[in-house]
């Protein structure tokens, strides 16, 4: 059956279906709607003092068997992000949404755009390798939140959806029950069961071994190869060729639907999976094209990302304030 949902609705819609049991958060514009939706849900529900307890709080829940969630935008996410390290550490499988708005600091709180890219992918300390995920529509908010348990379930990490103000606040008739997805079940035993020490440190059976160089090594090898594996099964775009185009558009979330007209002109090409960077993929669409560009939300978060990974000049037009400009666009194509 036909629905009419917003964005940040079906996200929490998406979570009841993978089998959320915990919620904690932070009311904060523009991602307060997810909260007063699963506050209505018959799970553990707790609003808490600030975004470090609502962290921490689902990460304590998913150790003790249940899967667990917490939602923020900008500022949340920036004081999350210590514990964030710590669940990729201990290994603890948990979904955060982050609906990104306008800044640095409060910034235009109402205002959407896509400043957390690369805080999403390096926001804490050390090397470690999120699995990052962001929709473009509301039936896509529903579907990915679903992904990006099962992600976290089959890699057990944090997975972040990202989101914006503007595909947050967006309302669009879904048909629920024509979605196919799969659920993976929480296999990890919880907090008590054969294990109750979950350190930070560096440690081998639960022995804390922190000047043991050769133990990191083979640590972050182990971590590394098991997002990579993981990732292989959520390797998630769109890609939409026209054949008579030289140049390759690249947007994501809000901003590809944005552009989507343009696709009787240009080549498109839509990453779902932002982090890890879908390389083989990106490498096979840009050899097709002479021009490539990035259009973004931010002052080129993510076309730094492409240009690495690609080697090769990524020209960038950015939508900033959180204004988007299809005919802006248009004009800055042109002079390319």
């Amino acid at each position: 059956m036909k629905k009419i949902l917003q964005g940040n609705e079906a996200i929490g819609l998406g979570a009841i279906k993978a089998g959320l049991k915990f919620y904690s958060g932070y009311p904060i514009t523009p991602s307060s709607e997810i909260m007063h939706y699963l506050a209505n849900q018959d799970i553990e529900f707790v609003q808490t003092e600030d975004e470090l307890a609502a962290v921490n709080m689902a990460i304590g829940a998913s150790l003790g068997g249940m899967k667990s969630m917490t939602s923020t935008s900008g500022p949340g996410f920036s004081l999350m992000q210590e514990s964030i390290g710590f669940a990729h550490k201990i290994e603890v499988p948990l979904v955060i949404v982050n609906v990104q708005r306008v800044g640095p600091s409060t910034g235009m709180p109402t205002m959407p755009s896509q400043g957390d890219i690369s805080q999403a992918r390096y926001g804490s300390h050390g090397d470690y390798f999120p699995i990052v995920f962001y929709p473009n529509s509301v039936e896509e908010c529903f579907k990915y939140t679903i992904e990006a348990f099962n992600a976290s379930e089959e890699s057990l990490s944090p997975i972040i959806l990202l989101s914006d103000a503007f595909l947050s606040h967006l309302y669009e008739t879904v048909d629920i029950e024509s979605i196919n997805f799969k659920i993976k079940q929480r296999h990890l035993k919880p907090l008590g069961d054969e294990k109750r020490h979950f350190t930070g440190l560096l440690s081998k059976g639960g022995i804390p071994q922190t000047r043991n160089s050769d133990l990191y090594k083979k640590w972050i090898q182990k971590m590394k190869e098991k997002i990579e594996k993981t990732s292989k099964n959520y390797e998630f775009f769109e890609y939409i060729e026209n054949k008579d185009s030289d140049t390759l558009l690249i947007a994501f979330g809000i901003t590809s639907r944005i552009i989507s007209p343009l696709k009787e002109n240009y080549s498109i090409f839509r990453p779902i999976r932002l982090f890890p960077i879908l390389e083989e993929k990106l490498k096979e669409v840009a050899e097709k094209h002479k021009k490539i560009v990035v259009i973004e939300m931010n002052e080129g978060q993510y076309k730094n990302e492409i240009e690495r990974v690609l080697e090769r000049k990524i020209n960038l037009i950015k939508q900033t304030g959180g204004s988007l400009s299809l005919r802006q666009i248009k004009r800055e194509l042109d002079d390319i």
